[in-house]
């Protein structure tokens, strides 16, 4: 369910300081829904995995603030008390970065904390304010708050060490898109969407930040979507989203104010 790479920009005296890239690579017969408010009762905007019912992006319009969550490495739950980490990132775009640092806190001390429950993971919380990042690896909870620039975030964690990394970080960095709203989605995310198309690796390639593969049982795993996330002052949530293979582009997520 989680996405496996993020792209993360804040850059706080921008007019949109927090951009925002998602990759989520998950089997291809795994069912879910693109991105709407399938939370009744709730202002949350995300895609829905409907298997377990969470998300692996959401987002709160009214904040306005952004979650994901990524597959970690590590120790996996125990069977019997799982918990899916779908849960995680509407929790913590409900609450805020609050909930980033109660987790952190309660699991760092209680030997049957919440963590505990959740195989391992890296939970992102952004606004206009901050950039948090929470890593739990089956045993040991980290929390990051994230120093303005351009980071990418990896099943690696926080971290320079990765193929990925070390061929598109400096690339997303270089140049910064606008996330301005009501612009098209190209003039928005230029020149992060050549980028987003894979910089001409193959998906086989270890450095490839789209996935895709057929596993021995026959299965199909890869890229899935891909959501853009902005999140600006004046100008609140812009959340473009493009569903793999069946999209040729990203398109504005509707049910968000204008």
């Amino acid at each position: 369910m989680p996405v496996c790479t993020v792209v993360v920009s804040f850059a706080p005296r921008e007019p949109v300081p927090l951009l925002l890239l998602g990759f989520r690579d998950e089997l291809a017969s795994r069912p879910w829904q693109p991105p709407a408010r399938h939370w009744p009762g709730s202002p949350l905007v995300g895609g829905i995995d409907e298997q377990a019912g969470g998300t692996w992006l959401a987002v709160h319009p009214d904040a306005p603030r952004v979650a994901c969550i990524l597959n970690g490495r590590g120790e996996l739950a125990p069977a019997a008390s799982r918990r899916s980490r779908g849960e995680l990132p509407l929790l913590a775009a409900r609450e805020g970065g609050q909930a980033l640092g109660s987790l952190h806190d309660d699991s760092l001390h209680e030997a049957r904390g919440l963590l505990a429950s959740y195989d391992p993971f890296h939970l992102v919380h952004a606004d206009v304010t901050e950039v948090t990042l929470l890593s739990w690896d089956g045993r040991t909870a980290t929390l990051h708050r994230l120093d303005p620039g351009t980071h990418m975030i990896t099943n690696a964690g926080l971290t320079s060490d990765d193929p990925k990394v070390r061929h598109f970080g400096a690339r997303f960095a270089a140049d910064r898109p606008s996330g301005a709203p009501g612009v098209p989605v190209a003039q928005a995310w230029h020149p992060w969407l050549k980028l987003a198309e894979g910089d001409g690796l193959p998906a086989g390639d270890p450095r490839a930040i789209r996935a895709g593969k057929t596993l021995p049982d026959g299965r199909v795993w890869g890229t899935t979507s891909i959501s853009l996330v902005a999140l600006g002052r004046a100008a609140g949530l812009r959340y473009d989203f493009q569903a793999l293979p069946d999209e040729t582009a990203p398109r504005p997520v509707g049910e968000l104010p204008g």
